[in-house]
């Protein structure tokens, strides 16, 4: 959340598909192999290509910051910061959520606390699923912490307003970034505000149930490499001990970043003592990968309850800003010590297996240059500009682009909807797009910095079948771009 402080590469990282997969695709490539050539038929290519994107997917999952995730009884859950209200997606598989409908689960109308509503989490007790937020009434120093109460035993809600957090030594103090930590069978309150150590500090306060704080909270001191913010604590359990991440460095900066604590499973997590700080960020930038400032993340469960996965926020862009900050998942490992391996975070749009049990369909992809691993081509009319200038902020290293008046890049598709993601930059313009020959939708290219496969169109949903999306270079912009430009990169294909 927004702190308080006044040219080729490599190509994306690929995980190993799941077996059951890689057999669909080499079964599929050799019943087809022409007899006594060794070359494999393009029905054989197609099929195989079908059957590797089947359980695949690529980030981002959502256009927004501070994500929340679970899966539970066959969806997956997701908010994230959207300032006036809570919104929630709902899907049933990782590759879908980019696409499926939010459902707004809160508003409110007290005036003291219906404005910058950010970082909400959802947790389920006894039956019913309680929203935990942050908000204010305009005035940054004035967010508290509330929860509000489902009606129903759904994550979607409706829920009614239950009450605020406030532990009685910081009543009257900032505070924001609920997480809730479940240790030897109570609950706790950890969150982020004014203690002895920053005015973004890790606290944590006792509750008697899922809406009431039944004590004062305790500080704890977390290292973090820089010295102004500890934020978002999230909570691991495994292995004999509890095991708290959380975010440090304006989350402005290009190098926010998460650390880690822990906790033995029989210590009480209100002596700060207790608590043993690991040396040295789990989970930053990763240049070589474009990725910056990682961080404000959680942690879910594959469907089929066998993997840890995180979801997390982060930018394509190393300049100090607030915006370009996308939801992103990946899955996590354990190190022989039983410490979690958060790992690296992937390129924005490297190739990922979804999570054991999602039942797909995964999404496919069109490159730029025409490559696809699914039924997708794109051409050109006109003469385009192309290569590996944009590096790590485009999909596989490459992108055109063009300024020159009705130029068009036409991408043909089977599904029922196609994203498209490319660069936004102080020199782009106005394009024109049209699904299958039909009106022309204008759409600006421009952004006030440089951001790497940023999400420029989502088609409506279509029947099921084959597509056309053409884009037109219009030569035209706004008073703020220094050109007209516009950029095609990837294509986001989705079957279902």
């Amino acid at each position: 959340m927004r702190t308080r402080l006044h040219r080729t590469p490599p190509p994306p990282h690929r995980h190993r598909r799941p077996l059951r997969l890689r057999l669909l695709g080499l079964l599929a490539a050799l019943g087809l192999l022409l007899a006594g050539t060794g070359a494999v038929h393009p029905a054989a290519a197609a099929t195989a290509e079908r059957a590797a994107a089947a359980g695949t997917f690529r980030n981002p999952l959502n256009t927004g910051p501070d994500p929340f995730m679970t899966y539970w009884n066959g969806n997956y859950y997701l908010t994230t910061t959207q300032g006036g209200s809570i919104r929630m997606w709902r899907s049933p598989s990782l590759s879908t959520l980019l696409t499926a409908d939010p459902v707004t689960v809160w508003t409110d109308t007290d005036a003291s606390r219906d404005r910058d509503i950010w970082a909400p989490e959802f947790y389920r007790f006894d039956g019913r699923w309680y929203l935990y937020y942050t908000a204010d009434d305009g005035t940054d120093d004035h967010h508290r912490i509330y929860v509000a109460e489902s009606d129903r035993d759904d994550p979607a809600g409706p829920y009614h307003f239950k009450a605020k957090l406030a532990p009685p030594n910081h009543a009257a103090d900032f505070a924001i970034d609920p997480g809730i930590l479940q240790h030897n069978g109570r609950l706790y309150l950890a969150y982020s505000g004014i203690n002895a150590y920053q005015h973004n500090g890790l606290n944590i306060a006792p509750l008697s149930n899922p809406y009431t704080v039944s004590g004062d909270a305790v500080a704890i001191d977390g290292a973090g490499g820089c010295p102004e913010v500890r934020e978002g604590p999230e909570f691991l359990y495994r292995n004999g001990r509890t095991w708290m991440t959380y975010s440090t460095c304006d989350t402005g900066k290009p190098d926010y970043q998460v650390w880690m604590m822990s906790l033995p499973s029989g210590a009480d997590p209100l002596v700060p003592g207790n608590w043993t700080q690991h040396q040295g960020p789990v989970f930053s930038r990763a240049d070589a990968h474009g990725v910056y400032g990682p961080g404000h993340h959680a942690f879910f469960r594959s469907p089929d309850g066998t993997e840890d996965w995180i979801v997390y926020h982060a930018k394509t862009t190393s300049a100090y800003t607030y915006g370009d900050r996308t939801t992103r998942a990946q899955r996590i490992a354990w190190h022989p010590d039983g410490s979690p391996d958060l790992g690296v975070p992937l390129a924005t749009g490297a190739t990922q297996d979804l999570p054991s049990g999602d039942p797909g369909p995964g999404a496919y992809w069109i490159n730029d240059d025409g490559r696809s691993n699914g039924a997708g081509s794109v051409a050109y009319t006109g003469t385009w500009n192309s290569g590996s200038g944009c590096a790590v902020q485009c999909f596989w290293g490459d992108d055109h682009w063009s300024d020159r008046a009705q130029n068009t890049a036409t991408f043909t598709f089977t599904g029922t909807r196609i994203a498209l993601l490319s660069v936004r930059d102080t020199g782009n313009g106005y394009a024109a797009l049209s699904i299958d020959g039909g009106p022309e939708q204008r759409l600006d290219y421009y952004g006030a910095i440089r951001t790497g496969e940023t999400l420029q169109y989502l088609s409506p949903r279509l029947p099921s079948g084959r597509h056309t999306l053409r884009v037109r270079v219009t030569g035209e912009h706004d008073g703020q771009s220094q050109a007209s430009f516009v950029s095609v990169d990837r294509a986001e294909v989705y079957v279902n």
